[in-house]
Protein backbone atom coordinates (compact mmCIF):
# COMPACT_ATOMS: atom_id res chain seq x y z
CA UNK A 1 0.00 0.00 0.00
CA UNK A 2 1.28 2.96 -1.17
CA UNK A 3 1.32 6.47 1.00
CA UNK A 4 -0.23 9.47 -0.08
CA UNK A 5 1.68 12.26 -1.63
CA UNK A 6 -0.13 15.60 -1.46
CA UNK A 7 0.49 17.73 -3.88
CA UNK A 8 0.44 21.87 -4.59
CA UNK A 9 -1.08 23.76 -7.16
CA UNK A 10 -0.32 26.82 -7.00
CA UNK A 11 -2.67 29.22 -9.49
CA UNK A 12 -1.29 32.39 -10.82
CA UNK A 13 -2.78 35.19 -12.63
CA UNK A 14 -1.24 36.12 -16.11
CA UNK A 15 -1.25 38.59 -18.61
CA UNK A 16 -1.02 36.76 -21.40
CA UNK A 17 -1.37 33.31 -21.61
CA UNK A 18 0.38 31.96 -24.74
CA UNK A 19 2.67 33.54 -24.06
CA UNK A 20 3.35 32.58 -20.05
CA UNK A 21 2.85 29.05 -21.38
CA UNK A 22 5.73 28.96 -24.16
CA UNK A 23 7.82 30.62 -21.65
CA UNK A 24 7.59 27.75 -18.49
CA UNK A 25 7.73 25.29 -21.85
CA UNK A 26 11.37 26.78 -22.62
CA UNK A 27 12.41 26.37 -19.45
CA UNK A 28 11.62 22.46 -20.10
CA UNK A 29 7.98 22.11 -18.31
CA UNK A 30 5.83 20.32 -19.79
CA UNK A 31 2.09 21.75 -20.46
CA UNK A 32 -0.52 19.03 -18.87
CA UNK A 33 -2.98 19.31 -22.19
CA UNK A 34 -5.69 17.73 -19.80
CA UNK A 35 -6.16 20.21 -17.71
CA UNK A 36 -5.80 23.01 -20.13
CA UNK A 37 -7.68 25.24 -22.29
CA UNK A 38 -7.98 28.85 -23.94
CA UNK A 39 -8.21 29.94 -19.97
CA UNK A 40 -6.06 28.01 -18.50
CA UNK A 41 -2.32 25.93 -18.77
CA UNK A 42 -1.50 23.36 -16.50
CA UNK A 43 2.15 23.27 -16.18
CA UNK A 44 3.93 20.20 -14.44
CA UNK A 45 6.76 21.17 -12.79
CA UNK A 46 7.52 17.55 -11.05
CA UNK A 47 5.15 14.28 -9.83
CA UNK A 48 3.78 17.07 -7.23
CA UNK A 49 4.18 20.41 -8.15
CA UNK A 50 1.49 21.60 -11.00
CA UNK A 51 1.69 25.82 -11.64
CA UNK A 52 -2.21 26.73 -12.82
CA UNK A 53 -1.44 29.28 -15.08
CA UNK A 54 -5.17 31.54 -15.11
CA UNK A 55 -5.98 34.35 -17.21
CA UNK A 56 -7.03 37.15 -14.99
CA UNK A 57 -10.59 36.79 -15.81
CA UNK A 58 -10.25 32.94 -14.56
CA UNK A 59 -8.57 33.51 -12.22
CA UNK A 60 -10.80 36.25 -11.02
CA UNK A 61 -13.48 33.42 -10.81
CA UNK A 62 -11.74 31.66 -7.67
CA UNK A 63 -11.68 34.96 -5.49
CA UNK A 64 -13.49 37.78 -4.44
CA UNK A 65 -9.81 39.90 -3.32
CA UNK A 66 -8.33 42.43 -5.64
CA UNK A 67 -5.38 40.51 -8.02
CA UNK A 68 -2.42 42.56 -7.77
CA UNK A 69 -0.19 43.77 -10.41
CA UNK A 70 2.69 41.13 -9.53
CA UNK A 71 5.49 43.07 -11.55
CA UNK A 72 4.74 45.81 -8.65
CA UNK A 73 3.88 43.76 -5.58
CA UNK A 74 4.59 40.12 -4.28
CA UNK A 75 2.04 37.88 -2.82
CA UNK A 76 3.97 35.06 -3.06
CA UNK A 77 7.62 33.84 -3.11
CA UNK A 78 7.94 30.00 -4.98
CA UNK A 79 10.98 28.63 -4.06
CA UNK A 80 11.90 25.30 -6.24
CA UNK A 81 14.88 22.94 -5.37
CA UNK A 82 17.52 22.24 -7.63
CA UNK A 83 19.50 18.93 -7.48
CA UNK A 84 22.85 21.08 -7.59
CA UNK A 85 24.81 24.35 -8.36
CA UNK A 86 24.91 23.81 -11.58
CA UNK A 87 21.35 23.05 -12.12
CA UNK A 88 20.15 26.38 -10.70
CA UNK A 89 22.04 28.12 -12.84
CA UNK A 90 20.79 26.37 -15.63
CA UNK A 91 17.34 26.48 -15.02
CA UNK A 92 18.04 30.79 -14.35
CA UNK A 93 19.80 30.96 -17.25
CA UNK A 94 16.83 29.35 -19.32
CA UNK A 95 14.65 31.76 -17.75
CA UNK A 96 16.63 34.92 -18.39
CA UNK A 97 17.28 33.43 -22.42
CA UNK A 98 13.46 33.19 -22.49
CA UNK A 99 12.31 36.60 -21.47
CA UNK A 100 12.63 36.33 -17.44
CA UNK A 101 14.71 38.93 -15.78
CA UNK A 102 16.87 37.35 -12.85
CA UNK A 103 15.78 39.14 -9.91
CA UNK A 104 17.89 39.98 -5.96
CA UNK A 105 21.53 38.85 -5.41
CA UNK A 106 23.09 35.69 -6.06
CA UNK A 107 23.17 33.43 -2.61
CA UNK A 108 26.56 31.67 -1.65
CA UNK A 109 26.58 30.16 1.67
CA UNK A 110 28.84 26.97 0.64
CA UNK A 111 26.33 24.81 1.63
CA UNK A 112 23.06 26.24 0.30
CA UNK A 113 23.17 28.23 -3.28
CA UNK A 114 20.64 30.16 -4.89
CA UNK A 115 19.33 32.52 -7.76
CA UNK A 116 15.82 34.11 -8.37
CA UNK A 117 13.94 35.00 -11.47
CA UNK A 118 10.27 36.61 -12.40
CA UNK A 119 8.36 35.16 -15.27
CA UNK A 120 6.68 37.39 -17.52
CA UNK A 121 4.23 38.59 -15.39
CA UNK A 122 6.46 39.57 -12.50
CA UNK A 123 6.20 35.98 -10.11
CA UNK A 124 9.37 35.39 -8.38
CA UNK A 125 10.78 31.83 -8.09
CA UNK A 126 13.58 31.16 -6.09
CA UNK A 127 15.40 28.47 -6.97
CA UNK A 128 18.12 27.08 -4.79
CA UNK A 129 20.53 23.69 -3.50
CA UNK A 130 21.43 22.41 -0.39
CA UNK A 131 24.41 20.09 0.19
CA UNK A 132 22.24 16.49 1.02
CA UNK A 133 24.99 16.05 4.22
CA UNK A 134 23.44 19.15 5.67
CA UNK A 135 19.89 18.46 5.25
CA UNK A 136 20.22 15.14 6.70
CA UNK A 137 21.44 16.49 10.12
Amino acid sequence: MSEYQQMIFPNLAVNDLAASTKFFTELGYERNPQFSDDTAASIVISDHIVIMLLTKEKYAGFTKKKIVDSTSSSEVLLALSAESREKVDELVDRAIAAGGTETGEKQDHGFMYGRAFDDLDGHTFEVMWMDPSVVEG
